[in-house]
Formats: structure tokens, sequence, C-alpha cells
């Protein structure tokens, strides 16, 4: 991030701030686009149709195969009644056990058919579903490539985190239980109201009446319920962002006794998401008591009028025993169709959240004319008229800057904070659009470039160190990929920091934790240093890359950087101006323009911006 940035534009998060889905914008509002997320979702399971068709078959077979038992469990019934009034009157043929026992045996077949195409069905929608959210994960990871660094200067890292792990595992669980619950409800809910009308069609419509009045419960709770899934959700993204912010910045967290104010913010953010939670749940929750409740009600008058129809002999006791278990098993779909609605809810409040973030806008990339890897860069680099303003703030940052810079020359970039200085690498790297001007490389306009490819003529050293959970051999090697374990190790001794890794009890193998911890502020630097150094590239920018190191130390970096630095252009960025005495030109920056260049006597001689600047490091010592 740019100096000015740090403190001229607000600061959109932090160790205690919050990104867009902060409590501001949490208003738990419903699903913004109901029909546009579906179609999104259905465009993810496209590919899979092959499959979810052979799930809906499976599904309505297993279904099938369930709701047909009951009416042939009837026929052992009144065989066992028959029988029994049969020895009741003493005739000479009883019970038919052979007949109920074939009738049992079937049943038990039926049964663990009916339970192997469930597998079969369950396991194919396991496999759908583990596969979009395979691919909704790697979509995610591609868009995060191509979004503009501004994006992030507005979003917490945690929000992001939030859509990619609790969103994503909420659509994947979804996806595995709702469908197949919707598909074999729907059969069930069909199949059972057949079989109740092949027993007797009064009594179904009788059953029939719980539909409406289940309906009407369901609709009032749905609607109550909407706005606290979708509120869950983002309220979870916040937590999530809080706690990452908190655990990355533990160390000065604790430093400046923040941890009451921390915990303070958490407690905050997680009461907001257990209100929304609880809210939720209970709301869905209440749909199984509602529905039985009213199922019940219906149960009780099919239970009178079933007893009255077999007592006047309109129904067999089989008849009505069947009819009883339909009753069951109709009023059952209809429960999980109630259930499945608050999933649904959740599975497109969380897939409303992954579509908005993968409809982000992304970098515009041109056709591009040039290309680093078709002719050798020579590092010659002209900014003419450079004018630039971050995206979300209507500040200009740069002006208007021009400066000539020769292949080979070693640039010295200084002024206070806030001038523009990191501004200007990032501008040169193509992290940002300029708002007017241009930036030339070898004569070619670096718009022109793909950025990645642009980008493979810089060695870069930021003030911020990065490293990864990995070995140190690994994160040397980031700086080219393709690159010898001889090829690293001479890159580290160049650095300087051969011998701090050789004291270290892996070596080259240590292996660095999340957070690289495990190693000093300024080993890392050292390690970074290495990095670049071993890209090995025409242009090297180094952005207060001796900042965190000893004095002793940054002499010998300084040494290892005039000899490694010999004919490719060089950008340094330094506080301290006495480590960049020697650069060819030096450009003096105040408030987004240069005010002064030239060599460091030159500079002084006049007596102007850059002596004062200079000479105010020594006034207090």
């Amino acid at each position: 991030m740019s100096e000015h940035r740090k403190t001229s534009a607000p600061r959109r998060h932090g160790p205690m701030g919050h990104g867009p889905h902060g409590p501001g914008m949490m208003t738990g509002e419903k699903v913004k686009d109901f029909k546009g997320s579906l179609k999104k979702l259905g465009a993810y399971l496209a590919p899979f149709k092959l499959k979810i068709l052979v799930v809906v078959f499976f599904a309505a077979l297993s279904t099938v195969f369930t709701i047909v038992g009951p009416k042939i469990l009837a026929k052992a019934t009144d065989e066992l009644t028959a029988g029994l009034m049969r020895i009741i009157t003493g005739a000479e043929r009883g019970i038919d056990f052979g007949y109920i026992g074939k009738i049992l045996l079937f049943l038990v077949a039926l049964y663990c058919v009916s339970a192997l195409f469930s597998y079969i069905q369950g396991f194919t929608m396991a496999g759908v579903s583990s596969k979009v959210s395979y691919n909704m994960r790697r979509a995610i990871m591609e868009k995060i490539n191509r979004l503009p660094i501004s994006f992030f200067h507005k979003t917490s890292q945690g929000d992001v985190l939030s859509r990619i792990t609790n969103d994503v595992d909420t659509l994947s669980q979804s996806l595995s239980q709702s469908i197949t619950q919707l598909i074999t409800s729907i059969c069930s809910i069909i199949g059972v109201l057949i079989m109740m009308l092949s027993i007797s069609w009064q009594l179904t419509l009788v059953a029939l009446c719980i539909v409406p009045v289940s309906l009407l419960f369901v609709g009032k709770i749905v609607k109550a319920s909407q706005k606290f899934f979708v509120g869950q959700q983002e309220y979870l993204g916040s937590v999530n962002g809080h706690i990452e912010e908190m655990y990355g910045g533990h160390v000065v967290v604790k430093a400046f006794n923040g941890e009451a104010r921390s915990t303070e913010k958490f407690e905050q953010e997680n009461e907001k998401l257990y209100n929304a939670g609880w809210k939720s749940e209970f709301l869905s929750g209440l749909m199984q008591p509602v529905m039985g409740f009213v199922g019940n009600l219906g149960y009780v008058v099919i239970c009178i009028l079933g007893a009255a129809m077999t007592a006047g002999g309109s129904m067999t006791v089989g008849g009505i025993q069947a009819f009883i278990q339909y009753v069951r098993n109709f009023t059952q779909p209809i429960t999980q169709l109630a259930s499945i609605s608050s999933q649904i809810q959740r599975t497109l409040a969380a897939a409303e959240r992954i579509f908005e973030f993968l409809g982000e806008e992304e970098i515009e990339e041109k056709a591009p004319r040039f290309s680093v890897t078709d002719s050798p860069i020579r590092g010659d680099i002209r900014f003419d008229h450079v004018c630039f303003g971050y995206e979300d703030t209507q500040e200009t940052v740069i002006h208007d800057f021009s400066a000539d810079v020769k292949a080979g020359q070693k640039i010295a970039i200084v002024g206070p904070t806030g001038a523009g200085k990191t501004t200007m690498v990032k501008l040169l790297m193509r992290f940002h659009d300029l708002k007017g001007g241009a930036i030339y490389l070898d004569g070619k306009n670096t718009a022109e470039f793909e950025r990645g490819d642009l980008r493979r003529a810089f060695g870069m050293v930021l003030q911020d160190t990065w490293l990864y959970s990995g070995t140190i051999l690994e994160n040397i090697r980031y700086g080219r990929l393709d690159a010898t374990d001889e090829e690293v190790i001479a890159a580290a001794k160049a650095a300087q920091v051969d011998h701090f890794v050789r004291t270290l009890p892996d070596g080259y193998n240590t292996v660095l934790n999340e957070e690289a911890t495990n190693v000093s502020q300024g080993q890392k630097q050292l390690l970074t240093i290495a990095r670049a150094l071993l890209s090995d590239s025409r242009i090297m920018i180094l952005d207060e890359a001796t900042s965190s190191v000893d004095t002793r130390t940054e002499l010998a970096i300084q040494t290892a950087m005039d000899n490694l630095m010999q004919g490719r252009t060089s950008f340094i960025i330094a506080h301290r101006l006495s480590t960049i005495r020697n650069a060819d030109l030096i450009l003096c920056m105040k408030d987004g323009d240069i005010v002064e260049q030239g060599t460091h006597d030159a500079l002084m001689a006049q007596n102007g911006f850059y002596a004062n600047l200079y000479n105010s490091q020594f006034e207090h010592v």
C-alpha cells in the first residue's frame, strides 16, 4: 500500500476494522436476486445433468418401492384377519402362514432393492456436490487473481475467506442433502397420493385438507426466517474477518493492550451472529412441530372415519391399516419439504454471496501489442506526465510525474511519507492503471503489455515482507520456480543470508510457519531480497529493502546489491538517505510531484528541499 494511502485514504479494514459486510452493511435483507442466483447455480449444475438424472431416476425408484410396501403388507394383514375369523367361526382352514411368509419375504426383497437404489442416488449426488464445490473454490481462487488491487483495499480478508470456506461448504452440504430429499419428498407425495386414492378417495380428500393448512404455516415461517438466514451468512463473514485480523496482528494487539477492545468487538459481532443464527434455526425448527400438529389432527379425523367405514364393511382392516400408514407417509414428505425450504434459503444466501464475489469487476485486459519474452529488455524507463488517483477516492495522488531513466542506472526515489514514492513503483508494474500520461519500457507503453508478462521484467522487494508456509529453499525459489538448488544458494549468499540459514537445525529445509514468526523480521527481509536476486530481472525495485536489518548487515547487503545490479536498472526507495548517496539519479518527491532531481552532490549544492530532507536525519543525533 502506498505511503500516501496510509495517511490520507480512510482505512477500510485493519485490526479493528470491517469490510463491506460490517455492521453498517448487514441489514439482514432477503435474498436480493432469487431467480438470478438460482439460474447461476443451475449453470454450475448443468455439466452434471446426466448424473442428476440418474439421481432422480434412482431416488424415484427407491421411493416407489418404499411406497408400495404398505399396500402389499395390507394383504398380509387381511389374510391374518381372515384367518382369525375362520378360526373363530370354526372353519377347517385357519391362517395361511405360507402366503403371509411369501408376502413378508417379498417385502424384505423390495425394501433391500429400495435401500440399494437409495445408496446409489446418495453416492452419485455426493460426488456431484463435491465436484461443484471444487469448481466453485477454483473459480474463486482464479477470480482473486483477476481482481484489481483496489478490491482488496476495500474488502476484509476474512470476508473473502468466509466465501471460500463457509459459503461453499453450506452450498455443498445443501446440494448433497437437499436435492435428494426434494426429489424423494416430491416422489413420495405423488406416489402416496396415488396409493391413497386406490384405497379410498373419501379419506384421501380428508387427508388433502391437511396440505393448504400446512402450506399456510410454512409460508409464514419461511417469510419470517428468510432474512435471518441471509444475515447469518453475512455476520459469519464479519466474525471470520475480525478473527483473522486479530490473529494476524496478535503481537500488535498485545503490545498495545488491545485484548479487551478486541474481545469487545468480537462479542458485538458474535452477538449479531448468535441472534441471526438462533432466530433462523428456531423459526426453521418450528416447521417440524407445526407440521406434526397439523398432521396429527388429520390423522385423528382419518382414524375415526376409517373405523366407521371398516365397521360399515366398505373397507378392510388391512386397508385402513395401509391408509393410516400412507397418511403418516404423506405428512412426512410435506414436513421434509418445509425443512428443505429453510435449507434452500440458506443455500441461496450462500450462493448469492459467492456469485456476488464472482461477479466483481475484473481487471480489464486488452490484447497486448508487445511481449517481454519476444525481445530482450534493456531497462530504459520513461515516465511521461503520469497522473494517478485511487479508484475509491476522488483525490489525486500523483499529479504530473515525468522522469527519464536510462538502462543500468540506479535511481533513488526519496521524499516524506505520503509523497507517492511506493505508488510510483506500483504504477510501473501495473498494479493500478493510470488516469493520465503513460509509462514507457524501452520505448513501449507498459499499458500495451500483458500484466503478468510485464512483471517478468521486474524483481521486487517491498517494505512489507511476505513469506509462505514452506521451507526456506522453497520461499527463495518463489522468485524463479525453475531455479536449481545451487542457484538458490548462490542468491542466498549474495543476499548475505546463507550464513544465517546454515545455523538453523535443518538449514535450507527449515520450514517457516504460516506467519513466518520463527525467523526475525530482519531475516525475513534478507530472504525476500534473496528471492528478488534469484529472479535475475533486468529491473530491480527495492522499497525500503534494508529497513529491517541492522547497520552492519545493511552495509553488506548494499555492497552485494551494488555488485549484482551492475547493468540493471534499479529503483530504490529509502528513508535513510545515507544509503542512496551513490545513486546515478535521485528523484525527490513531494505531494505526488518531482520537486528536485539530480545526483546527491548536485542536490546538496542546491541547498533546497532535498538538502533539508537529508540534513533533518542528523538534527537530533
